[in-house]
């Protein structure tokens, strides 16, 4: 089963993430934000599955360099995914898809081991 990973190379949590795939021979496809764009349907699915408070990556420095305003007008699906379609970067990472479902929000050893292998 096709796994996707959507996130930006340079991120060193992707970097893991894929390093583990690599050590494990898992097939996957990455998806860079930054060359392959975001979609509004994705963030629908994505919200619906984990919640927009937790695909918005608030411990980045994309979200930690607003003003105190700006991250007040964050409040629900409509503002998060009008700010993460204009900020990929904000979008936690990496998410893993399998089989087209979204399955995993960030990476964690222990999670990608009970669902990828």
């Amino acid at each position: 089963m096709m796994i996707t990973i959507y996130g930006i190379p340079n991120c060193n949590t992707v970097k893991k993430a894929l390093d583990w795939l690599d050590e494990h021979g898992c097939n996957y496809k990455l998806h860079n934000f930054k060359k392959d764009g975001l979609s509004e349907s994705k963030l629908d699915e994505w919200f619906g599955v984990f919640g927009w408070d937790k695909v918005l990556n608030k411990a980045g420095l994309t979200y930690k360099k607003l003003s105190d305003e700006q991250k007040n007008k964050i409040v629900d699906d409509s503002s998060a995914k009008h700010f993460l379609l204009a900020n990929t970067s904000a979008v936690k990472r990496p998410l893993v898809e399998k089989g087209g479902q979204a399955i995993l929000l960030g990476f964690s050893t222990a999670d990608f081991e009970k669902l990828l292998l």
